[in-house]
Order: C-alpha cells, then structure tokens, then sequence
C-alpha cells in the first residue's frame, strides 16, 4: 500500500477503537478470531485482577474455519491457561461462528449454570471494538460492557500481530468489511446504530475503488449516508 491507503487504513483502524476506560467487572468476555494475542490481553486482564472469571466464546468463524481443526475457544483458553489463569477461572463457549452468536450463546451458558452477571469487560482484536460494542449492547442492553483490546498501534499490529495466513492487505480488507457492517447491520437489527464520520466513510471508499473488497457483504447494500 502506498501513503495515501495507508494513511485511509489508520482512520478507519482510530474509529473502530473506542479507547474505554477500563472498570472492575464480573467476567471478562473474549470474542474469539484468528488473533491469538486477544487470549494473551484477556490473560493478563484477569491477572491484574480485572475480573474473577474469563468466558471464551468463539467455535469456527469465517476465517479460523480455514485456519484451525479445533474451536477458537479452545485455543484462546490454552493460550490463557499458559500464561497462568487457573482453568477453574474459566468458562468455554465454543460453537458461535459470529459476532452475534458470541453473544447470544454467552448469555445461554450463563444461563444454563445459574449466574447473573452485570457487568463485562468485552477483549476483541482492535480494529473489532466498535462493532463488539454494537452488537453486545443491541443483544445484551440491560448488561454494562467495556470494550478492550492488545494494546498496540496500527503500523505494529500489521507487523506484527497479524496472524500468519493473513497478510497487512487482508488486515485492511477485514477492517473495511467491519466497517461495511457497523452501516449496514442496524438496518437488519443486529446492532445498534453507530455515528460514522465523513473523512471515516470517505477512507472506505477510498479503500474499496482501491480492491480491499475481499470481506466485504456481497452485493454491497446500499449504505448511502444522509
């Protein structure tokens, strides 16, 4: 990428980060992916005493289904029982396969074992917070929700924290298509609505006419803003 879409790439990455201040919480809520280093953050979470409990939630999702033979949760709560959370802290939810589902089979779990939980501390790649956001508080509207991810710059993560099948234009592709979707999934009652800025929403079409389409909802909705 030149300067021009890379300068686009890092509006669209500083709107998808919400930048929460962190509170106490009763259980930190991992949204599994491809990005191993949102296991690694959430470990560390707990460990500063955060939260008493961290619930992974994530089976196979659209990339990892092509990446790994086992459950992001699976993985996620390895890495973290690596880095020294008591698997007694732990709580696996390991069929959701999107954003949604993460939710929705979350609040079943938790359910199913009796607890009522009010507040969460939602870990999720970087470039995921807004949409995370969005989506847990149309799903889940009554609860209190902070939004966190590893804490690393743009220009490191497409260095450094992209995973090994996917390369910095993939990263900018699957941070486009996020942003397709903080548009257009209100409408379809997914999440709720989300102020997108002109200079965000003119670094997307500038990221589109340039190719990075490949995780975009196909045909593209009409998202024509007012």
């Amino acid at each position: 990428m030149d300067r021009r879409l890379l300068k686009h790439a890092q509006t669209i990455w500083d709107y998808h980060q919400l930048n929460h201040q962190l509170e106490k919480a009763d259980a930190i809520l991992v949204l599994c992916s491809h990005d191993e280093r949102v296991a690694e953050r959430s470990a560390d979470l707990f460990k500063d005493g955060w939260a008493p409990l961290v619930i992974f939630s994530g089976g196979a999702g659209s990339i990892t289904k092509h990446l790994w033979s086992e459950p992001e949760a699976e993985i996620f709560a390895r890495i973290a029982i690596e880095k020294g959370v008591p698997s007694d802290n732990i709580l696996i939810e390991n069929r959701s396969s999107n954003t949604g589902e993460n939710i929705r089979f979350t609040k079943q779990l938790l359910a199913d074992r009796g607890l009522e939980l009010q507040k969460f501390i939602v870990v999720q790649k970087p470039y995921m917070e807004r949409r995370s956001y969005a989506t847990f508080k149309k799903l889940w509207p009554d609860k209190d929700v902070t939004v966190t991810s590893p804490q690393i710059s743009f220009e490191e993560y497409l260095q450094f924290y992209s995973n090994n099948a996917l390369s910095s234009a993939d990263v900018v592709s699957i941070m486009v298509g996020d942003l397709q979707r903080i548009r257009v999934y209100p409408a379809r009652g997914f999440q709720i609505e989300q102020y997108v800025p002109d200079d965000v929403i003119d670094a997307y079409d500038q990221l589109v006419a340039a190719g990075f389409t490949k995780y975009l909802i196909s045909p593209e909705p009409d998202i024509t803003s007012p």
